[in-house]
């Protein structure tokens, strides 16, 4: 479904324009040496899909005290590790959401790059032909871009988180009544002229007493963050799927209007779980038919721990208001991320992705077996298998 947008009553106003080319700025980066980046390959059996790997090594800067430390960089490699691209962020800035999208009929490379703030992005959406010049950058209007989504769709608008302190009464969670927190906002963007089209605040629909997360509880970060916004899609019908890591709920939202047709997991489901179908912290939630989607259960957040990180697939019965686990996968090391990770369906049923924090980049067949598996030294926030059209060289080349 093509889904035409105006900005709408009850919703943030948004203005023209929304781009901010000027920050960060774009710098020369220095050539990066293939050994910056090991890779280590443990499985890999051939799947009969082709292309190249697409992730951004070392998310956050500065980099999460405890974890593998690395340079920030956008990577292109095959499956037998060897780094084909790569491009490393300017001093002090990280990248996330490294992939090929497709603008305008042509393949293009996009990515998040900006600094860290309090466990988020603060920064910009990045846009690169197949010679690797980056041809457009924006930002939602008045807000910068946050790391956790940038999507295009297939008709070219593109999906983008944001984070904006806003003032609110925290007394539900531990904090003051006039306290400081993070809101997060939803956006649809026109990348091509950087105007903003549709903005959705979490604040304005969903109330803060709904978090698993305590005022000052988070670690490295200073600020609540009650929502944690963590990715959006849209389904079939033209409806915002969004994740919230902090509610440990996915929402589906109907951008004419603002309002949630429905929620799923959290404090206020509007389905009854079945076996196996409740999820934590997640991140990724992606539809994959008109009553199904798919999602990365980190089941994880630092010290809470319910269990082994999972991909899932689940089935909604709209008439009876139940979810139904379809499939569920365990990586056979019984991984643990406590943070970042996604999955990627491929197109002969296969499944990709980041393990985040755990630092895996795994496959897994329709029939479940594992046939990639490799182990980088850092954490990803995602990681995709895509072809590309433009031209790969030794690691160093921009």
């Amino acid at each position: 479904m093509v889904l035409s947008l105006v900005i709408t009553t009850g919703l943030i106003s948004t203005a023209p324009g929304g781009a901010d080319p000027l920050w960060p700025p774009e710098v020369p980066t220095p050539p990066a040496a293939v050994a910056d980046y090991p890779f280590t390959v443990n499985v890999n059996v051939p799947d009969g899909n082709e292309g190249y790997i697409f992730y951004s090594q070392a998310v956050f800067s500065p980099q999460v005290p405890g974890l593998p430390q690395s340079r920030h960089a956008n990577i292109i490699a095959t499956k037998s590790g060897k780094v084909v691209w790569s491009r490393l962020a300017p001093p002090g800035q990280f990248m996330a959401n490294f992939r090929v999208s497709e603008l305008n009929g042509k393949p293009v490379l996009t990515w998040f790059q900006g600094v860290n703030e309090d466990q988020h992005g603060s920064g910009v959406n990045y846009i690169a032909d197949q010679n690797y010049n980056v041809i457009r950058t924006f930002t939602p209007a008045n807000m910068k871009s946050d790391m956790h989504e940038f999507r295009i769709l297939p008709d070219g608008r593109a999906l983008v988180t944001a984070y904006v302190r806003v003032r609110a009464d925290l007394t539900s969670i531990g904090g003051p009544v006039d306290g400081e927190m993070y809101d997060c906002v939803a956006n649809i963007i026109d990348p091509m002229t950087g105007r903003t089209l549709f903005q959705w605040s979490a604040l304005r629909h969903i109330s803060v007493s709904d978090t698993y997360v305590r005022a000052g509880w988070m670690a490295g970060s200073k600020i609540p963050d009650p929502y944690h916004m963590n990715s959006i899609d849209l389904d079939p019908q033209g409806n915002l799927l969004i994740s919230m890591r902090h509610t440990s709920a996915v929402y589906n939202v109907d951008p004419r209007t603002g309002n949630i047709n429905w929620q799923l997991g959290g404090k206020r489901s509007s389905f009854t779980l079945g076996p196996g179908v409740e999820f934590a912290f997640q991140h990724d939630a992606e539809p994959t038919g008109p009553n199904s989607i798919r999602l990365f259960n980190n089941n994880s957040q630092a010290i809470y721990n319910k269990g082994y990180t999972s991909w899932q697939w689940i089935d909604l019965d709209h008439a009876t208001r139940t979810a139904t686990l379809a499939r569920n996968l365990i990586h056979p090391d019984g991984l643990v991320s406590f943070a970042m990770g996604n999955v990627q369906g491929l197109p002969n049923g296969y499944s990709f992705g980041s393990y985040g924090t755990a630092t895996h980049i795994s496959e897994f067949s329709p029939t479940g077996e594992m046939v990639f598996d490799a182990t980088l030294t850092a954490p990803s926030y995602r990681a995709y298998f895509q072809r590309w059209p433009g031209a790969v060289a030794p690691a160093g080349s921009r």
